[in-house]
């Protein structure tokens, strides 16, 4: 009967073991993908932001990792032939964790109201969904500032 016992508590056990292995060795995931938008007077622009941020467990420890990309759009909002005088645009947007900018000079009219800019990130600081995008665009002797928003 002592034996029978002893092998009961022993599979009670490696069971257990097994579980909390299991458990620890599980990653939790979650995915990111937001879209802030917001405008001026002449301009409108979108920030697309995707990322992925991965938790999990190693040697005791919790580890984490996060893998991002993102595409700003500027658009302007008038016609192509208001910007054909057009000889330098320069535009940034700035997030809590990061900032970019941008300088364009056309030695033509530019043939197109877009513009853009993308990148990628592994490890690099994520975008939160609340976030508050600021915006600045001047072109020639213009200026205008605006933020971008999460549409929820």
């Amino acid at each position: 009967m002592f034996i029978v016992e002893r092998r009961i508590n022993l599979k009670k056990i490696a069971t257990l073991l097994f579980t909390i292995m299991l458990l620890t060795a599980c990653s939790e995931t979650t995915t990111n993908d937001y879209k802030f938008s917001g405008e001026s007077e002449n301009w409108e622009a979108e920030y697309l932001y995707k990322g992925t941020e991965k938790w999990g467990e190693k040697d005791e420890r919790t580890t984490y990792s996060n893998e991002d990309s993102y595409e700003f759009i500027l658009k302007y909002k008038g016609s192509i032939e208001e910007l054909s005088s057009l000889q330098k645009l320069e535009y940034s947007y700035e997030t809590i964790s990061s900032a970019a900018e941008s300088i364009e000079e056309f030695a033509v009219p530019p043939s197109t109201l877009t513009f853009s800019s993308r990148g990628s990130s592994d490890g690099g600081a994520k975008v939160s969904e609340d976030e508050v995008i600021k915006v600045n665009v001047k072109w020639d002797d213009f200026e205008e500032s605006f933020e971008l928003h999460n549409n929820k």
